[in-house]
């Protein structure tokens, strides 16, 4: 699917309420979750302020004009964090455009800005059973951690980062 990844711009920033309510893992089975879970503290710390801090990168895909998946860190304490400094990973897509290579893309552009800028390691931390493991693996995480429902991965600079394919304008 032709897409197009792109930093987010000030005025789209309120996007980020509706993938963050995406990223949440919903088992097969599962009744989703209110939208209000959103509101709640852990939550809101992936998006409340977001761009007031240096470590706020976010890169949106779209498809046509639409925006249709984001890929967001800051440097915060939340469940994937490992170490002060080391930026958060927070992924999503609308359920229709994934398994296209859009969420790879996202990613690998996410962790080639971080190293353009520097840092040497990112985190995030991933529900078990979610398909996206696979995903986080092949871009260059790895497990460091785990309790009984999630794995906290890391990505070192080190390793390798895929070369993506699709089209990229960084304005």
């Amino acid at each position: 699917m032709e897409h197009n990844i792109r930093k987010i711009r000030e005025d789209e920033l309120s996007v980020l309420e509706d993938f963050l309510y995406e990223a949440i893992f919903i088992p097969e089975g599962v009744e989703p979750p209110p939208r209000s879970i959103i509101e709640l503290p852990e939550l809101q710390l992936y998006i409340r302020g977001f761009g007031a801090e240096k470590d706020d990168i976010c890169f949106v895909a779209e498809v046509g004009n639409k925006i249709v998946g984001a890929v967001w860190v800051r440097d915060m304490n939340d469940y994937g964090h490992i170490a002060d400094g080391v930026p958060s990973f927070a992924i999503s897509l609308y359920k229709e455009y994934r398994g296209f290579g859009i969420g790879t893309d996202l990613m690998t552009t996410m962790l080639n800005e971080l190293k353009d800028r520097g840092y040497t390691r990112a985190s995030l931390a991933v529900q078990k059973a979610n398909y996206a493991v696979n995903l986080y693996k092949k871009v260059g995480f790895r497990i460091v951690g785990e309790n009984d429902e999630e794995y906290i991965m890391e990505y070192r600079s080190n390793d390798s980062i895929s070369a993506s394919s699709s089209k990229k304008d960084h304005r």
